[in-house]
């Protein structure tokens, strides 16, 4: 049975204890396809996963987190689930800041970036009807970040409230630069005939932002007045805490680990790494982090079964395929022959932001939370 907190070292049963690190879309996948092949333990400052492509949704139409945030006691009932975040790596153990040690004889890092976002669900749930709130109650909008984060959230506010405000500022030279150009100006094409004010090349200084006076600053000087703003910047990766610890000299100068061929962290044969945090060169996205969780799930069983490092599977870098989402009905898909904007990439995605098929995944009911 799962449940919060509980250290020690772990289960008698000699090499099946698997620690996982980080319960995102890809920790959290891997711990519930293990749990009835080893002896589980899912270390995560929060008690819940959360289908991370949903979120923007979820900041204009609340009710659609209810099926996007999932407890980790909803799919995990096989396994411990140490509420906490995780300080430090040794060669047998994980050490947490709320003080256990836990024993492992596989461990795999899924940490991704760095998010603060409340520890429990209800008040995650919370955030997002706060969130709702204050874009109803604003005339006028800034959105601070043009990656996918920030154009998601404009295309949601534009096609749900078009009589509201929009501006949205990024650095950058074109919004999405992590794809290509033709995607980056349908996308912005698309921004501007719903009525979004974008701004390219300019900033605004994240550490003296207030909404107190409704007047926010660009780099360039130009003056935007927003009753409310949200920052859609790129977050860090979440992998300071392993800089001092036994696998700090397996991460690159970007902070991410070093991985092989099979997703282990180089240099460590019972140390894997899945997700963001990784060093795989391909766009950073939660469905290729799944599949990153698959490959290391058949490795696991293979090195418990004893089969052999010679029979391990390997994860193939995917081709640059992405899709944004641009409002509930309309995207602009990336595709390695060709780009496409509206309807039928918006059916594969927009409508659903394939909430029900990771639910399916996770073993869940895909309609009702």
């Amino acid at each position: 049975m799962a449940a919060a907190g509980g250290g020690g070292e772990g289960s008698s049963r000699i090499n099946n204890r698997v620690v996982v690190v980080g319960g995102g879309v890809a920790g959290a996948l891997l711990a519930k396809n293990m749990q009835f092949h080893a002896d589980v333990v899912l270390i995560d400052p929060k008690e819940y996963f959360e289908i991370t492509w949903a979120q923007l949704r979820s900041m204009v139409e609340p009710s659609f987190a209810e099926r996007s945030v999932i407890n980790h006691t909803d799919y995990l009932t096989n396994g411990r689930i140490i509420a906490s975040s995780a300080v430090n790596v040794t060669e047998a153990k994980v050490l947490t800041a709320n003080g256990h040690s836990v024993a492992y004889d596989y461990l795999v890092i899924a940490t991704g970036h760095a998010d603060s976002t409340p520890r429990n669900r209800k008040d995650r749930l919370e955030q997002f009807q706060q969130d709702s709130q204050k874009i109803k109650s604003s005339r006028s909008v800034l959105i601070i970040g043009g990656g996918p984060t920030g154009v998601e959230l404009a295309g949601e506010i534009a096609v749900d409230y078009p009589e509201k405000k929009v501006t949205l500022v990024h650095k950058g030279s074109r919004l999405l630069e992590f794809i290509g150009q033709k995607a980056s100006k349908k996308a912005m094409d698309w921004l501007t005939s719903k009525n979004v004010k974008v701004l390219l090349g300019q900033s605004i200084d994240l550490d003296s932002i207030s909404e107190a006076d409704g007047v926010y600053t660009t780099s360039a000087g130009e003056k935007i007045t927003a009753d409310c703003h949200f920052v859609c910047v790129a977050k860090r990766l979440g992998s300071s805490w392993l800089q001092e610890s036994v696998l700090g000299d397996s991460l690159d100068q970007k902070g991410r680990l070093l991985v092989d061929e099979n997703l282990r962290v180089r240099g460590h044969k019972n140390i894997f790494a899945i997700g963001d945090i990784t060093d795989v060169p391909e766009i950073k996205q939660g469905f290729l982090a799944q599949k990153h969780a698959v490959v290391v799930v058949k490795n696991l069983m293979r090195l418990i079964k004893g089969t052999g490092e010679n029979k391990l599977a390997t994860y193939k870098p995917s081709s640059a395929i992405a899709i944004v989402s641009l409002g509930r009905k309309e995207a602009v898909a990336q595709l390695p022959f060709t780009t496409v904007i509206g309807w039928l990439p918006g059916i594969v995605k927009s409508r659903d932001l394939f909430v029900s098929k990771t639910r399916k995944e996770m073993g869940l009911n895909p309609r009702k939370a």
